[in-house]
C-alpha cells in the first residue's frame, strides 16, 4: 500500500469527514491546544477515564464527536512519558494511531504535539513518516480476497501550528519514507514463498536496481567456480537451484570520500541440510534466511533516494542450503575464496560458511569500514531476545558509529566482545577454522560465529549484525504485522548518512 504523507499547517484544517490523530502523555493531561475547547477537552478526558485510557505508549483511543464537530472520528495515542520522550515514542504512537485506521477513513490528519526541546520538528516528521508507512505493510500478494489487500487510508496529513514550520517537516517526511520504503522492501523479499524467491530470482530483483548511479554485477555458478567461491558452492551443492553471488555499487555524483561495504547473508531456504532441522516446525521460518541479503539490497536501493555522499556496495551470496544427493557433509573440508580452509562441523552453521567467501571478496576492494548482516546463530535469540541486534566488531570507532545511528533509529542493538580467548575453539583438526566450535553446543554461539567471520576479512574495520532474533516477529505490533520485520535497514542509512 502507498500513502500520500504530507504537511499543512494548523490554518488551513479541513476536517469535515476525515479522521484526527492527538497525542496525550501518560498520565498528564490530553495535549489538545488549540483543537478542543476547555468543555470539550474535559468531555473527552471523562470519556478516557471510563475506558481506563492512561496515555501508555501505543495506546490508542477511539471517539466518534457528535454532528457538527469538525471531525467525525477522534484519535487518541499515548505516547507514554514524557521524561523518557524519545522520536520513537512518536514513531510508535503514530503507527498505532494509522493501524487503528486502514479501514476507517481515507484520510487522517495527525497533530504534532509538544515535546520536548531536544527533539526537532524535522526528527519528529521523520518519526512520523516511517510510523505511518510501516504500520500501513501488509504482505497480502498471494491472498484472493480484495478484502486482504486493501485499506481505505490513502492520505496521511501533518499539522503544525506555524505555517514557518511547514518546510522543516517536509524534509524529515521525505526522509522518513525513503528509510521506511526501504525496510518495506526488505519485508517484502523476506515474507515471499521460497519457492518464488530462489536464487535466480533474487538475481532479477537485484538487476532491477541498476541506474546511472548503481552498477550490479551478478556472479553465475560457472563463475564462482572459475573465482573459487567454494563455500558458496559448498552449501549450495545439496540444491537443485543454481546460486548467485551479487555485487552492486551505488557510485554519489561527486568523489565520495569513503567506501563502504555491507555484506548480507543470502540463504532462500534454510533446511539445515544433512543437520536437518527437527522438528519440522523449525523449518517453517526459514524463507527469512536471506534477510540480510535482502537489507543490503534495500540499503543500496535507498543511498540513490537519499543521495547519499558516500559509496555503497552490496555482497549477497544467494543459495539453498538443501539434503540432496550432492550436499555437503559434515567433515568436508572447503577452501574459502581467501584460501582458508573450513572444516564442516554442521551443515546447519551454513551462514558464516557462504559469508567467508563474500567477506573475503569484500575484503579485495579496498573499502574503508566492511558491515555484514546476517541471520547466523541461535545464540543471540537467547542471549539478547527478539527485539535487541547482536552487534561484535573488530573495530571499535566503527562499532560506536552503528550504536550511534541504532539510537537514531530507535533499533536496539548490543554489543558483545570478540573475545580472543575463544579462538581455539573454532580451530579444525583437519581443516583451518571449524564452522562451529569442537567443544559442542553448550558454547557463547554468537561470539563463536563471529570469531569465524573475523577470518575471513582481512585489515579492514569490520563489524557483524546479528539479526537472527530480530529479523522476524510472530506478534503483531505496531510498526509490523507478524512476519519480516525488516530490521535494521533504518540503523544502516542512519549510519551511511553519517559516514562522510
Amino acid at each position: 500500500m502507498s500513502l500520500t504523507i504530507d504537511c499543512l499547517d494548523r490554518s488551513r484544517f479541513k476536517g469535515e469527514k476525515d479522521s484526527l490523530v492527538l497525542f496525550a502523555w501518560e498520565p498528564e493531561r490530553l495535549d489538545a491546544e488549540g483543537w478542543l475547547d476547555a468543555r470539550k477537552e474535559k468531555g473527552l478526558e471523562e470519556i478516557a477515564q471510563r475506558e481506563n485510557f492512561k496515555g501508555k505508549p501505543a495506546e490508542i483511543l477511539i471517539h466518534y464527536p457528535e454532528k457538527g464537530e469538525p471531525v467525525t472520528r477522534l484519535v487518541v495515542a499515548g505516547l507514554g512519558r514524557k521524561k523518557e520522550a524519545k522520536a520513537d515514542s512518536f514513531r510508535d504512537a503514530v503507527a498505532a494511531a494509522i493501524k487503528a485506521s486502514l479501514k476507517q477513513t481515507d484520510a487522517i490528519w495527525v497533530d504534532i504535539p509538544r515535546w520536548p526541546e531536544k527533539i526537532s520538528l524535522t526528527i519528529l516528521a521523520q518519526a512520523a513518516a516511517e510510523g505511518a508507512i510501516l504500520a500501513s505493510y501488509r504482505y497480502a500478494k498471494h491472498k484472493s480476497s480484495d478484502a486482504d489487500k486493501k485499506d481505505i487510508l490513502k492520505k496521511v496529513t501533518l499539522v503544525v501550528e506555524k505555517p514557518e514550520e511547514v518546510e522543516a517537516v517536509k524534509t524529515g517526511i521525505k526522509k522518513g519514507q525513503i528509510l521506511a520504503e526501504a525496510v518495506n522492501f526488505t519485508r517484502d523479499l523476506v515474507n515471499e514463498p521460497p519457492s518464488r524467491k530462489r536464487p535466480l530470482d533474487l538475481a532479477k530483483t537485484a538487476k532491477s536496481l541498476g541506474s546511472k548511479q548503481i552498477s550490479v554485477r551478478i556472479y553465475t555458478k560457472a563463475e564462482l567456480q572459475k573465482m573459487g567461491m567454494n563455500a558458496v558452492l559448498g552449501v549450495n551443492a545439496g540444491s537443485v537451484n543454481e546460486p548467485v553471488f551479487v555485487h552492486a555499487v551505488y557510485k554519489p555524483k561527486n568523489n565520495p570520500k569513503k567506501k563502504i561495504g555491507l555484506v548480507g547473508k543470502g540463504i532462500t531456504f534454510d533446511s539445515g541440510g544433512l543437520n536437518i532441522k527437527t522438528p519440522y516446525n523449525h523449518m517453517l521460518t526459514m524463507k527469512m534466511d536471506m534477510a540480510g541479503g535482502a537489507t543490503v539490497l534495500a540499503c543500496l536501493k535507498a543511498a540513490e533516494k537519499l543521495e547519499l555522499p558516500v559509496e555503497v556496495q552490496a555482497f549477497a551470496p544467494f543459495t539453498e542450503n538443501m539434503p540432496g544427493n550432492n550436499a555437503y557433509k559434515p567433515g568436508d573440508v572447503i577452501q574459502a575464496y581467501n584460501g582458508k580452509t573450513i572444516e564442516i562441523l554442521n551443515t546447519d552453521a551454513e551462514g558464516r560458511v557462504v559469508l567467508a567467501d563474500a567477506l573475503a571478496f569484500a575484503s579485495k576492494q579496498k573499502l574503508d569500514a566492511i558491515v555484514d548482516v546476517a541471520t547466523l546463530t541461535g545464540a543471540v535469540l537467547v542471549a539478547l531476545g527478539d527485539k535487541i541486534t547482536g552487534l561484535l566488531a573488530n573495530n571499535e570507532k566503527l562499532a560506536q558509529e552503528l550504536i550511534a545511528a541504532s539510537k537514531i533509529s530507535g533499533e536496539k542493538i548490543w554489543q558483545l566482545p570478540l573475545a580472543q580467548e575463544y579462538k581455539d575453539r573454532i580451530r579444525g583438526k583437519v581443516g583451518d577454522w571449524a564452522n562451529i566450535s569442537t567443544r559442542g553446543a553448550t558454547e557463547p554461539g554468537t561470539i563463536i560465529g563471529g570469531l569465524f567471520l573475523e577470518e575471513f576479512v582481512d585489515s579492514a574495520p569490520w563489524a557483524h549484525l546479528d539479526v537472527a532474533g530480530t529479523a522476524w516477529t510472530d506478534t503483531d505490533i505496531p510498526t509490523c504485522p507478524p512476519g519480516g520485520t525488516g530490521a535494521i535497514v533504518r540503523t544502516l542509512l542512519e549510519y551511511l548518512s553519517n559516514a562522510n
